[in-house]
């Protein structure tokens, strides 16, 4: 194809990318969310234990009216951010599990054998060791605190260590907190939601019926299912069932099919390509592509082929993850952080460490973790049901099985379930108090236990045309569902 010397890019910058360049980098790293967290956790205790502690509770307690067509609802900001903002993150959730299980580690059962059954282990050990400690006492409701994984911030040490972690450690790791926010999702909606109207549960069928039915005549507006999304929420939200849960039904509605073939990108891509080519004067100097585009009509015509083009090659669930990670790692996780990791030390400190909902926490995610998800790992390995990578050591399986014990954004939103209600506060603030002693531990665990694994042990056999990555939040892959 004949191309134009007469286009050139221009070699400076413009001043706004040399200035936010910086930050787009810092954005795009994996540990960045993680790092994000950990200070907005840092500034929320500074804050609650502070002079300007009044404020941090007054901020948050803040009443909110919504109201459309006669229809109001008063909110504090703190339920607004719980039960409304967090229907996004749980919603990014969903779009990343269905693409596990089309096309990631979850796609097969025989890939994904072995993380699942880490994640069930990794469930129910810690469950057992929190509700050993507080069977038959105030705390009861707090078994699935311990349950969860943070899969930012695990990824996010997992990153700082760098090459040192093999790349099939990671896809585990990653695969491991997917499943375990399946079980969380189930966890929530069975045990953590409140009477149910079974009027609302079937309108929220309706409204997932509706979603498929978009899917199936081809739909691909991201605002189509917007709406239907926030109508789904409502109906959710008085059904009783817990109203994040309908985030993650929505995401399993949302096309995974491209419109298009690669075939028909590549020949239409190159036909809009030879029409904007053609465009050119070739008898005169190249009046600039800014002048170009406004001027002629043929070239406007031709990218805007390419812009249609682009789209219809990327699947709605993939440009919708690419498009909302950024929003949730760097917005709405560290808002909820924020506003819910405000414990306030006061009072007997050393007591409140070692109540049995702090003590169940604790023992929970830093010890029943890694025992649980080593244990059914193996378990799974023994009897044939799952296969271990010949590349991963044990050592290195267990070392990882560490950072499952980082719970922190799943632990404190199911604690805030758990401990909901009048005479709850004490309670709520000493699972806080062991989720965040709990991710401490763990994190620091695990990456010291990490650094001291062999890199031999866990290094990755290099397959012909390049080791594989594991996909990252927002980059997910054409599926043919």
């Amino acid at each position: 194809m004949a191309t134009s010397p007469r286009l050139s890019v221009t070699a400076e910058r413009p001043l706004i990318e040399r200035v936010l360049g910086p930050f787009e980098r810092f954005a795009a790293r994996e540990s960045s969310g993680g790092l994000v967290l950990l200070a907005c956790t840092i500034l929320a205790l500074a804050w609650a234990n502070g002079p300007w502690a009044g404020s941090y509770v007054r901020l948050w307690e803040q009443e909110i009216v919504l109201g459309v067509a006669g229809l109001t609802a008063r909110w504090t900001l703190h339920h607004l951010i719980n039960d409304g903002l967090m229907a996004v993150f749980f919603f990014l959730v969903g779009l990343e599990i269905k693409r596990e299980v089309l096309v990631g580690e979850l796609a097969s059962l025989r890939r994904a054998a072995l993380p699942m059954a880490g994640a069930l282990g990794g469930m129910l050990v810690p469950a057992a060791i929190y509700f050993a400690l507080n069977a038959r006492g105030p705390g009861e409701p707090g078994w699935g605190v311990p349950m969860a994984t943070d899969i930012a911030f695990a990824l996010g040490v997992l990153a700082l260590l760098g090459d040192r972690v093999p790349v099939s450690l990671k896809v585990f790791l990653a695969a491991l907190a997917i499943a375990d926010d399946i079980g969380a999702v189930i966890v929530i909606a069975l045990f953590y939601s409140t009477g149910v109207s079974w009027a609302a549960l079937a309108a929220a069928a309706g409204l997932l019926l509706i979603s498929l039915a978009l899917n199936v005549a081809g739909a691909r507006r991201p605002w189509t299912y917007a709406l239907v999304g926030v109508a789904l929420w409502a109906a959710v939200l008085q059904s009783g069932v817990h109203a994040t849960v309908a985030g993650v039904l929505l995401a399993f509605t949302i096309p995974s099919r491209t419109r298009i073939d690669e075939r028909q990108f590549l020949d239409r891509g190159h036909h809009a390509l030879r029409r904007f080519d053609e465009a050119l004067d070739p008898t005169g100097p190249g009046p600039g592509l800014a002048a170009l585009v406004m001027t002629n009509a043929e070239s406007q015509e031709a990218l805007h082929s390419l812009e249609r083009l682009t789209e219809q090659a990327q699947p709605p669930l993939h440009r919708l993850e690419h498009a909302l990670h950024g929003i949730v790692a760097f917005g709405i996780m560290p808002l909820f952080a924020l506003s819910n990791a405000g414990v306030r030390l006061q009072g007997d400190v050393v007591a409140s460490l070692t109540s049995p909902v702090t003590l169940g926490i604790v023992l929970g995610l830093v010890l029943g973790k890694p025992i649980g998800i080593t244990l059914l790992s193996w378990l799974a390995v023994r009897v044939g049901l799952a296969s271990k990578p010949e590349s991963v050591s044990w050592g290195a399986l267990h070392a990882v099985s560490w950072l499952g014990g980082i719970g922190f954004t799943m632990s404190l939103f199911v604690a805030g379930l758990a401990f909901a209600g009048a005479g709850g506060a004490p309670l709520l603030e000493e699972a806080k108090l062991g989720v965040l002693s709990a991710s401490v531990l763990a994190g620091t665990a695990g990456w010291l236990v990490l650094r001291r694994v062999p890199r031999g042990a866990g290094a990755d056999a290099e397959p012909a045309g390049g080791a594989a990555t594991p996909a990252a939040p927002g980059r997910g892959e054409t599926a043919p569902a």
